[in-house]
């Protein structure tokens, strides 16, 4: 439940776009500002803070970190202007690491064979706080408005900073990481990274898998509530409410994944992914037409994120934080990026040019998915070679 109210701040205004940017009387292309520079700043508050995980308790940083984020939540609550709403929904991207502590947390408590399960647990999790921020976002802002969902998402963010303390148990691992000084650590992450090619080719397929994902629901929600369908935000919270598949789908495609191999997993969902995207353009004439595509989509995407870290989370405990670092700084990356591309081109080439936009993304993490497959059965040495 933790990881799903912090996981569920960056996703609120994913079914509400279109009404905040009326709101505060901005195009949709700038109404993509507000997304991309929260995901920006997640990059930028994961590279220089989460490495902090290796040396200290993640106990005491999830506190800390959640706490700051209920105080910008309240900022994006009060905001009286598009700047303002902007800045605030900035800052709370930079202090979102919660969610990115956890898993590194958990991976040193569980046995090996257990790590695809417990790691699709947790992404569940991640899905259910994405669910509850589409779904309940355009519900509550139909019925209230859209400051309505921020007062309610810093009511629960609050209450999870006040029952955190007793949730998460005592860290005892980190005392016993080496002490360098946080430029060192900083460094460190660099360096592990470029030893790890396998985790940057992970790295790079789950950034454009996040762009996709992005791009395909800020889109989605400026093309059904626009002139042209004409549906309201509440649509599309209940469209989103197709997430709740994969919070059953994702453990047993974890377990599935810990059988067949995380790599060639990966594989099979990435081309199944395809085929969803490829659909969304014969089918998008109406809500009920896209849920094929979409229901697809929703299965299988969360399970490419979960293959890409078992590539890398298997390895030594003392390093896990630190390259969860890398992968997690470059799928936020892709989500900037997805939000810009997303609201962009749908202003400028409707709906027809977004499912283009998609079709060629996820063609290039098919791509990419097969070479890292490939390049790990000719060699798994090189993907840890400096």
């Amino acid at each position: 439940m933790t990881v799903a109210v912090v996981t569920a701040n960056a996703y609120y205004i994913h079914p509400i776009i279109g009404e905040v940017a009326r709101d505060f009387g901005v195009s949709e292309a700038q109404i993509g500002i507000v997304p991309a520079l929260n995901q920006l700043a997640l990059a930028v508050g994961i590279l220089l803070l989460l490495p902090l995980g290796d040396r200290y308790s993640n106990k005491r940083l999830c506190i800390a970190f959640v706490a700051l984020q209920a105080l910008f939540m309240l900022g994006m609550a009060l905001a009286n202007g598009f700047a303002a709403f902007t800045l605030a929904s900035t800052l709370l991207g930079f202090v979102t690491i919660a969610p990115y502590l956890i898993p590194a947390f958990a991976s040193k408590r569980v046995a090996p064979e257990r790590l695809g399960q417990v790691t699709a647990l947790l992404t569940a999790g991640v899905i259910f706080g994405i669910l509850v921020a589409r779904v309940g976002a355009g519900v509550v802002a139909e019925q209230f408005g859209w400051r309505t969902v921020y007062w309610c998402a810093f009511a629960l963010i609050a209450g999870v900073t006040l029952f955190l303390p007793v949730t998460l148990r005592t860290d005892a691992t980190a005392s016993k990481q080496p002490r360098s000084n946080y430029l060192e650590l900083i460094r460190s992450v660099f360096i592990l990274a470029a030893h790890h090619r396998d985790m940057m080719l992970s790295g790079l397929i789950q950034g454009l898998n996040f762009a996709a994902f992005t791009a395909t629901w800020l889109a989605l929600a400026l093309y059904l509530t626009g002139p042209e369908l004409g549906y309201g935000v509440d649509t599309v919270g209940y469209l989103a409410g197709i997430a709740a598949l994969s919070i059953f789908s994702t453990p047993r495609l974890g377990k599935w994944a810990d059988r067949v191999g995380a790599r060639r997993a990966r594989v099979i969902c990435a081309i199944v992914q395809l085929t969803g995207v490829s659909l969304f353009y014969p089918l998008g004439l109406n809500v009920w037409t896209l849920l094929l595509p979409l229901v697809i989509v929703n299965l299988v995407g969360p399970t490419i994120d979960v293959t890409g870290r078992m590539t890398f989370l298997s390895l030594e405990p003392e390093i896990r934080t630190r390259l969860t670092t890398s992968y997690i700084v470059m799928m936020f990356i892709g989500g900037a990026l997805g939000s810009i591309l997303g609201t962009s081109v749908y202003d400028l080439a409707g709906w027809a040019g977004t499912c283009m936009l998609l079709l060629a993304i996820s063609g290039l993490i098919v791509i990419l998915s097969v070479i890292a497959e490939r390049l790990w059965q000719s060699s798994p040495a090189q993907a840890v070679q400096s």
